[in-house]
């Protein structure tokens, strides 16, 4: 099979292409507080993987449009091409299960590439499978992907028109965030007036998406009838996993707000509500 009809591939998918010459894997290891994790990929690493670093290169410089707004498309693309990705070919990304390589795919896709997937149950998954792997740097032929632009996201005021017109805008955080609990990450406590809370880690479990029948029920719980228009976390990381997620069981077109929290609560003028912390 050339490509998976959902925008996962399996371990035992990427054992079978691993060789495959228009493959690109992007290891895209990192987790907060500590951010990206170079040195775990140069321990060990699926063979031929390229290491990303989301901060640097999945991401512009940290500021008033949040902690990780949209890279410039240029930078993106000197990322990608640096990584091995061409216009054309297949690009599989992972990490340790932190949910930073949906940042990759999202990025990629808003980009226009029409090919890019996520490992499911990220390397540990692929360990688990008996996947090999390997240490060190890794010599990889350039590729030819450009990014002139990126679609699929819209900015805070976007979001706040699309709420009042009466759209389900989900935020990707952890309950006690959603809820107010106190977080060294958030300018302010609390989350977007409106927006209803469905935990992007609710999608996955044991790093793996959930069925398609238990993301509905999700869904269903967060939005009731209404299909999701937005999705926010903190920073525009992790709500890419729950867009990833959705777009896996039907759900399409979901857009990013890539400010997120980092953007929103750090502005004065905008509302906050901080509901009741657990």
């Amino acid at each position: 099979m050339d490509q998976p009809p959902t925008p996962f591939v399996s371990a035992a998918w990427l054992v079978e292409h691993l060789r495959d010459p228009d493959l690109a894997i992007l290891d895209v290891r990192w987790a907060l507080p500590d951010g990206a994790d170079r040195d775990a990929f140069l321990a060990s690493h699926i063979p031929g993987a390229r290491f990303v670093d989301l901060d640097q290169e999945l991401a512009g410089p940290p500021g008033t449009a949040g902690r990780h707004p949209l890279p410039a498309p240029q930078r993106f693309t000197q990322a990608m091409q640096a990584a091995g990705v061409s216009q054309v070919g297949r690009v599989v990304a992972y990490d340790g299960g932190s949910g930073a390589a949906a940042r990759a795919w999202w990025l990629l896709r808003a980009a226009g590439h029409a090919r890019a997937m996520v490992l499911d149950g990220g390397l540990p998954a692929w360990i688990s499978a008996g996947g090999e792997v390997e240490a060190g740097e890794v010599a990889v032929e350039p590729g030819d992907f450009v990014a002139a632009s990126f679609r699929g996201w819209v900015s805070a005021d976007q979001t706040a028109e699309i709420l009042e017109a009466g759209a389900v805008v989900l935020d990707a955080r952890t309950r006690e965030r959603y809820h107010g609990a106190p977080s060294p990450l958030d300018p302010r406590p609390g989350h977007i007036p409106g927006a209803r809370n469905l935990p992007w880690s609710d999608a996955y479990q044991d790093r793996r998406v959930v069925a398609p029948k238990d993301l509905a029920g999700l869904v269903r719980s967060a939005a009731g009838t209404k299909k999701p228009a937005i999705a926010y976390c903190g920073s525009g990381v992790t709500a890419c996993s729950l867009i990833l997620a959705l777009e896996s069981g039907g759900f399409e077109d979901v857009l990013l707000y890539p400010g997120s929290w980092s953007e929103w609560a750090q502005d004065p003028s905008r509302p906050v509500d901080e509901g009741n912390a657990k």
